[in-house]
């Protein structure tokens, strides 16, 4: 729903009507269901060394940690890092869980991790270059043949719904409205996002290179991943039009 605090796509003030989005936008349940999704697909077992970028506030950070996973998170939001250390304290996981600091594409590792993941459509809130840069800093940090998941939109998931005006509700006590324009000649979609809550309002714009699936696979092969496979989200089903969300998972040459 929202883009990383670094990606520099939307003016990201740490709002407090934001953070509680991050912090309360996905119930228990389903974590564990990602989680669940996250380990089938990436076909690793503890201890396996994972990259989770950007990681937010931490929930799947945290849940893979307590599958006996190691997990690296990164993110540029210390709030949401700090979330992540006290979670992390609070179920005994320090050892398992390093946090870092950093913009997204600023991946300092080689062939370090055996998983990686980007989860809540967090991919795509750069330019072109940008985009590469960032896909090319995680394969750079994985095994060779070691996998990349990811949840985004593409042109054939979200320009059908282009009209659509859907209202969420997040946590008990947050509602977002969500308006979205698209720009053809820049493949640009922006979403307008209302957020309601906490007897204040706050506003945020998003703005998402919207690539088509053929372009992201091209994308991808750049960025030095020589495997992909494209699935409707959360399911086995292979990706075709009509989905609600691509899930792509890729493997590093």
């Amino acid at each position: 729903m929202f883009p990383p605090p670094d990606s520099g796509a939307a003016r990201w003030q740490a709002d407090p009507l934001v953070l509680a989005v991050y912090r309360q936008g996905k119930p228990p349940e389903q974590t564990q269901r990602e989680a669940d999704y996250i380990a089938d697909l990436l076909g690793l077992a503890a201890p396996a060394h994972l990259l989770d970028v950007p990681c937010g506030g931490g929930r799947l950070t945290v849940e893979m940690a307590a599958r006996g996973c190691h997990v690296t998170g990164v993110d540029s939001e210390a709030a949401l890092l700090d979330d992540v250390r006290a979670a992390a304290a609070a179920r005994g996981l320090d050892e398992r869980i390093s946090v870092e600091q950093r913009d997204m594409r600023d991946l300092p590792w080689r062939a370090a991790f055996d998983g990686a993941y980007c989860f809540w459509e967090s991919f795509g809130f750069f330019d072109d270059a940008g985009n590469l840069a960032f896909l090319s800093a995680v394969a750079a940090a994985l095994k060779p043949g070691g996998r990349f998941v990811f949840d985004t939109h593409v042109a054939e998931t979200m320009l059908p719904r282009l009209g659509q005006r859907p209202w969420e509700q997040v946590g008990d006590d947050l509602l977002v409205l969500e308006e979205r324009d698209y720009d053809p000649a820049a493949a640009i979609m922006t979403r307008h996002l209302t957020i309601v809550g906490h007897g204040r309002t706050a506003t945020l714009d998003v703005s998402t290179r919207l690539y088509t699936y053929r372009e992201l696979v091209a994308l991808l092969r750049s960025a030095g991943f020589a495997a992909c496979e494209g699935y409707t989200w959360l399911s086995l089903v292979p990706f075709m039009m009509g989905a609600p969300r691509l899930l792509m998972v890729a493997s590093r040459g």
